[in-house]
């Protein structure tokens, strides 16, 4: 089976890493369910397999597929033959939490990443292969020049680590970058006192134009001059916390609904 361009496939063909990635979940008494994305040719599942879990993988290769059944038996009716962006994870496990895991197609991890987020209240944990750079995008600290959309928005919900890197020639056939795994763990609380939508939207928006202030791009959502006056909106985004940006994002709701109420008094 050779990898394919259009499905952004490089197999992992390090043992001693695949085994300590599928081993690599910290997982929580009562959380049985793994969802494995992109298993290829089974490097990882094959060591999912000879857990105590109830696994799933999602593949979107149906020579992927008939690979690893033929090769593996026992995934018969452990595979979904989908797009991973296609797959509605709230069906998968009948509801149930469960992990996520994969060596990730890149052309698609930051979606997964998003999707991830999207389903937060199932996935209490995540431990993946992404590009190196998006996996330093994802777990770097504010101040740093790769902290990003991506970052406070993980961030916001879940701690992130670097688990280990990887290099090229772990792969078949080697892609041009560095790898790394990282795993992503959900906070305890993970409710945010403010609207997710609209922290979405602050964090998309101050850093569209990174360089500047954020009180220079945040005026398209924010009418009161006064507001943008306070000391958090002199800053450069890559300089605010996750937090920063939840508190931010709390003062715009706030000053909103003030806004909307004396609107209605008059």
């Amino acid at each position: 089976m050779k990898a394919k361009k259009s499905y952004g496939q490089h197999f992992l063909i390090n043992e001693p890493a695949s085994e300590k990635i599928a081993y690599g979940l910290h997982r929580k008494e009562g959380i049985r369910n793994v969802l494995e994305i992109g298993p290829g040719k089974g490097v990882l599942t094959k060591y999912f397999l000879k857990q105590d879990i109830n696994f799933r993988a999602v593949e979107a290769d149906r020579d992927m597929v008939a690979y690893l059944k033929e090769h593996y038996p026992i995934l018969e009716d452990k595979i979904i033959l989908l797009d991973f962006m296609k797959l509605n994870l709230s069906k998968v496990f009948d509801g149930e939490p469960f992990y996520l895991t994969g060596n990730y197609p890149y052309n698609i991890s930051s979606q997964i990443l998003f999707k991830m987020l999207q389903h937060k209240e199932l996935i209490p944990e995540m431990i993946g292969m992404f590009q190196k750079e998006v996996a330093d995008r994802v777990i770097a600290p504010h101040g740093s020049k790769t902290y990003g959309v991506l970052s406070v928005l993980v961030q916001a919900f879940y701690k992130g680590e670097m688990f280990m890197k990887v290099s090229p020639g772990s792969f078949s056939p080697p892609p041009k970058v560095n790898s790394a795994v990282i795993r992503l763990t959900r906070k305890e609380n993970y409710e945010l006192p403010c609207s997710e939508k609209l922290l979405r939207a602050v964090v998309k928006t101050s850093f569209g134009q990174r360089r500047k202030m954020i009180r220079n791009t945040l005026k398209v959502l924010i009418e009161d001059r006064d507001l943008l006056d306070s000391e958090l909106f002199t800053k450069r985004p890559e300089h605010l916390s996750v937090d920063d940006f939840i508190e931010l994002t709390c003062l715009i709701e706030k000053r909103k609904a003030k806004n909307e109420l004396d609107e209605s008094r008059d």
